[in-house]
């Protein structure tokens, strides 16, 4: 963009962006709202579901809208870390130089990421983590802003490498694609062979790294902020008060890294609902993609053939929303603090 993106449009751009990719994904709009949550909260999602839903075709869509670098690594058995992070290589017989692999870009599509061994999975971890990658000792940065989308086979079957607990916890979200329904499916079958590939751009990288800045920075009301600390305790089985079914069917709750994941996505859902407040909607709404990937169940979870999100609405619709005692100037003098501040 030619000139600093102001606070007061920064909802209209995203609601822009978000909409230019609804018209090209059909029938996910919930998974398109999804991945710009974790886009402007700064962190990463992993995308759950079956092939040919229109992955690889999301993220080159939302790398054309932004006009950033776009990377896809296919993890495979055989993939080593340096096909990922890169390598030096001898030039010339005059020294080493150090050649960047596929993950330099802005947006990284991992394909199949349980398809590789840990060892290859774990080339992400400070990349996702930390923004940087260590080769022969030397870190190397990544570029700004660094936003990776890996998709999960959810087939089950031998050559499949589940993700352990510290590589999940690195994605802000887990999202779950699944078909679209009937009249998504006429729509996609009718645009069968038109030219998928022009997507308007909407944000250049100033503009979203500004998106990001506001996001971060959008202040979080202390009866908001009571209501998610609740609701991460309420998924811990050896907290008192929590709910039966946690205590019965989880083997362990989040963490407080999913308390500080809770507050970024809701800081993002609330800016694309065009607010710059946090709200009790806001949390509950981004919960579920939060926490299915961080609590883990126990063996009669699985005979009871219960899965995480009947545990995650069960913490929800247990846990009550406390809203001040005064209302609405508890929230004002913080907002208005933060709109002096990004003007």
């Amino acid at each position: 963009m030619s000139r600093p993106l102001g606070l007061a449009e920064a909802p209209a751009l995203a609601a822009a962006l978000e909409a230019t990719l609804c018209q090209l994904l059909v029938g996910q709009q919930a998974v398109v709202r999804g991945v710009l949550v974790a886009l402007l909260a700064g962190g990463h999602a992993l995308l759950e579901g079956p092939p040919g839903v229109g992955k690889t075709m999301l993220v080159r869509a939302l790398a054309r809208a932004l006009a950033l670098r776009f990377c896809r690594i296919v993890f495979t058995p055989d993939l080593m870390p340096a096909d990922i992070l890169g390598t030096h290589v001898l030039v010339d017989g005059h020294g080493f130089r150090f050649v960047p692999g596929p993950v330099f870009a802005n947006l990284v599509l991992a394909d199949d990421i349980n398809r590789a061994p840990p060892r290859t999975q774990a080339a992400l971890l400070e990349a996702m983590q930390e923004r940087t990658v260590t080769v022969a000792g030397t870190p190397q940065p990544l570029p700004a802003p660094f936003f990776v989308l890996a998709t999960a086979s959810a087939a089950e079957g031998e050559g499949l490498y589940p993700l352990p607990e510290a590589q999940l916890d690195r994605f802000l979200l887990e999202l779950r694609l699944r078909l679209p329904p009937e009249a998504a499916l006429r729509v996609v079958a009718a645009r069968a062979g038109e030219d998928a590939t022009t997507v308007p751009q909407v944000l250049d990288r100033t503009g979203l790294l500004t998106l990001q800045q506001y996001v971060a920075s959008l202040p979080v009301a202390s009866y908001v902020r009571d209501y998610a600390v609740r609701l991460i305790l309420a998924t811990r089985p050896d907290q008192p008060g929590a709910p039966a079914l946690v205590q019965r069917y989880v083997r362990y709750g989040a963490s407080p890294r999913a308390l500080q994941a809770l507050e970024a996505a809701a800081r993002a859902h609330a800016l694309l609902e065009g607010r710059f407040n946090v709200a009790f909607s806001d949390v509950r709404r981004v919960a579920p993609a939060v926490l299915r990937h961080r609590l883990r169940l126990n063996v009669e979870a699985d005979v009871q053939g219960l899965d995480v999100d009947g545990v995650v609405a069960a913490v929800l619709a247990a846990v009550p929303e406390e809203p001040p005692r005064r209302g609405l100037p508890v929230l004002t003098r913080p907002v208005r603090r933060w709109l002096r501040r990004s003007v």
